[in-house]
């Protein structure tokens, strides 16, 4: 098998990503940030935001034309690096 078989994404795609942390005044804002530092402008129309039943919670799940699987990875690093940001999926 050859590592292009092996590879799971084919890029250019649609790619989600969801961003836990608490529900705390400029959570999203800051989520945002990074994805533009990484994308370029994002549209409000990417970005869904859900807070928990509880409300302690805010998920912002960002909806983006992924480019690259190292692209992702940058993205992935910056995300969890950020002191407010509990974990991604």
């Amino acid at each position: 098998m050859s590592d292009s078989d092996e590879k799971l994404l084919q890029f250019p795609c649609e790619f989600p990503i969801k961003v836990m942390g608490r529900d705390a005044e400029g959570f999203e804002a800051e989520v945002v940030a990074i994805f533009e530092r990484h994308l370029g402008g994002i549209d409000s129309a990417q970005v869904n935001t859900r807070p928990s039943s509880s409300g302690n919670f805010l998920s912002v799940t960002v909806t983006f034309r992924a480019e690259s699987q190292e692209q992702l990875d940058a993205l992935y690093r910056d995300l969890t690096d950020h002191e407010q940001v509990l974990f991604c999926l």
